[in-house]
């Protein structure tokens, strides 16, 4: 029997504890124990602030008092976050990827204060990486620049 390396990544590991899964199944395996791993964080409430607002048309402000930091393009909100302790962020999503990240990442749950249907904390304890927030962040701007209405997307496009 010949074997693929590419088939064995990580032998000892994948023989000591998984026994003999194929390849895919041991890959899966360990994505979803990696995910569940803490990550280097870099992102801080600056990193965090400093991405929101290079967003075109994207505002800041503190309107439900000064230890609340919301991002809003257009007058909606898309991100917000306690600046003191900046423990999570709060992003809008569509129903059915609210729920499934929910579901694969602990790190993610039903929004504080929100409608539940539609946002998400995403917890900023090194959980997840940043480069998935980051992403996440952008979800959630375009998904709030889609509904907003043609006249409004307009300005937005106008803007540089």
């Amino acid at each position: 029997v010949k074997l693929n390396p590419e088939d064995r990544p990580f032998s000892f590991f994948h023989t000591h504890f998984f026994g003999t899964l194929p390849a895919e199944e041991l890959r899966s395996r360990c994505t979803e124990v990696l995910n569940k791993m803490p990550h280097e964080r870099d992102m801080d409430i600056e990193a965090y602030r400093n991405y929101c607002l290079k967003k075109k048309g994207v505002t800041e402000e503190l309107p439900f008092g000064e230890k609340t930091l919301v991002y809003k393009v257009s007058g909606k909100m898309f991100a917000l976050a306690d600046i003191d302790t900046f423990e999570g962020i709060n992003l809008k999503c569509k129903p059915e990827v609210a729920i499934q990240l929910r579901e694969e990442y602990t790190g993610v749950v039903p929004g504080y204060h929100m409608n539940k249907q539609h946002w998400n904390t995403v917890r900023t304890d090194g959980s997840i990486p940043d480069k998935l927030i980051y992403q996440w962040i952008d979800d959630s701007y375009r998904l709030v620049v889609d509904k907003l209405s043609g006249v409004d997307r307009k300005k937005l496009a106008l803007e540089d």
